[in-house]
């Protein structure tokens, strides 16, 4: 009996096709070889249970799947994606985009930097004192500090403020949070006693009132940040609660969650915003950095010093700091903020506040840039989502470039799995690319890559 396995190629073999050699410049030569030990060994296990020889063909089959291999290798790391699925906050995206300020500011901490270093004095100063300032600059609040989620902030607050006490909240606020981690879990977690009050549509301060005893540790408002409970409902304003926090000698915890740093009800979007809280006197003000602020994923609380201090120096603190390139990234952002530009500068504020007919001249120029592939294309309305946690249910007046009469399911992973990342979605059985999520200087990019997934499609069973 002929030897199945003698026509299988060496590793090295492999290695030294052209075809393999052109990836090393991208993937290390130590990932390639594992690649090609993976394939052979897969077509090692095909010829024994084969019989007879194996086709001459063997290293080239070897190759083509080396390099399908080390492509979906590549599909694995934290790639750049051009996300045109209407969501401008996509949490599995990362949320938001940082502007290009705060890019190049995180670059530059990419170095040695003076995290915690005065350069006047030449002495260590805090790490995050400036970022600190800005928020106290932005916000009027006494005091901040940043960790590196909302979850660790609230997390912090509540072991920080009330740990082996009761902490009293709304039972229809009790929400479950990204990853399914769920707020009586966050609770227990931090060491306090989770203390409900009222109905899941309905609560009133004296609900709150009752509650309070001799073992209550704090009040605490959860922004119910991705879902919105209508009809028969009521429930306390912040300042109505911290009026009842006043009168019982209790701290007010107030997370918002989204981090709104501007009223957006001028674009027709209700959202709870900071200086809102502030105005309501909340003792604590928790809010992420990575939503409606516009910055990189941190935790931020502001609010009454003593009780900030009281938190810095907790231990937990340390534990939940952020890194030098989440503070470079955020004071950039803070500074625009500052500026007053946010709305220019700030890739999703600017996306929320693109006039829907800006959107739709955008795709009239994807389609006509398009229009020789032979492509069904269409310019419809849409509705966009803010996404991440912020403005539940709300919808945004938009446009998409339609793209029908090829099969969705695969053009969409042609798109997903090309050298540039496109998402978009699938709507009526076409391909919908929602362009309000898509910052403007990509629209060439995201051309470029429809016409290679049309001319150069991609097997989409790799």
């Amino acid at each position: 009996m002929p030897n199945p396995l003698r026509n299988l190629p060496a590793v090295n073999a492999v290695l030294d096709h052209p075809d393999v050699k052109s990836l090393f410049g991208d993937v290390s030569r130590a990932q390639v070889t594992g690649c090609v030990r993976t394939v052979l060994n897969r077509l090692r296990d095909q010829a024994q249970k084969a019989s007879g020889d194996k086709p001459a063909n063997a290293l080239e089959s070897a190759v083509v799947q080396t390099v399908q291999a080390v492509h979906r290798l590549k599909l694995q790391r934290l790639n750049g994606v051009v996300n045109a699925t209407g969501i401008v906050l996509h949490t599995n995206l990362g949320r938001a985009i940082l502007s290009d300020s705060a890019i190049m500011r995180l670059v530059l901490a990419t170095r040695a930097t003076n995290v915690e270093l005065d350069l006047q004095s030449g002495r260590r100063s805090r790490r995050g004192a400036h970022a600190e300032e800005l928020l106290r600059e932005l916000t009027g609040a006494s005091s901040a500090l940043i960790v590196n989620n909302c979850a660790a902030a609230t997390m912090l607050a509540l072991q920080g403020v009330a740990v082996g006490r009761e902490v009293i909240i709304s039972r229809g606020q009790l929400v479950e949070i990204g990853g399914g981690f769920r707020l009586p879990e966050v609770f227990e977690a931090a060491g306090v006693i989770l203390r409900e009050v009222g109905t899941a549509n309905r609560t009133r301060v004296e609900d709150y009132e009752r509650a309070i005893s001799d073992n209550t540790g704090a009040i605490l408002r959860v922004h119910r940040s991705n879902f919105r409970v209508s009809g028969f409902v009521a429930e306390p304003t912040a300042a109505e609660l911290v009026t009842l926090a006043r009168k019982h000698d209790l701290p007010m915890i107030d997370d918002l969650g989204s981090g709104c740093l501007t009223s957006l009800a001028p674009l027709g979007l209700d959202e709870p915003d900071v200086a809102g809280s502030l105005k309501s006197k909340a003792d604590l003000v928790l809010f992420s950095g990575d939503k409606l602020l516009g910055g990189p994923q941190a935790g931020i609380l502001i609010g009454q010093a003593a009780w900030i201090e009281r938190l810095r120096k907790h231990p937990m603190a340390r534990a939940i700091r952020v890194c030098k390139l989440t503070l470079a990234a955020l004071e950039a952002t803070l500074e625009e903020h500052l500026s007053g530009d946010a709305f220019e500068t700030i890739p999703v504020l600017s996306m929320l506040s693109m006039p829907a007919e800006a959107v739709r001249g955008r795709c009239e120029y994807v389609v006509g840039a398009l229009s020789d592939l032979g492509l069904d294309l269409s310019v419809v309305a849409c509705e966009s989502e803010v996404g991440g946690g912020s403005l539940a249910d709300q919808r945004i007046a938009s446009f998409a470039v339609r793209i029908s009469g090829v099969q969705p399911d695969k053009f969409v992973k042609s798109l997903r799995t090309g050298e540039v990342v496109i998402l978009g979605r699938i709507e009526d059985g076409a391909v919908l690319l929602d362009l309000r999520s898509v910052r403007p200087h990509d629209d060439t990019i995201l051309v470029e890559e429809i016409q290679r997934a049309v001319r150069e499609p991609r097997r989409t069973d790799e």
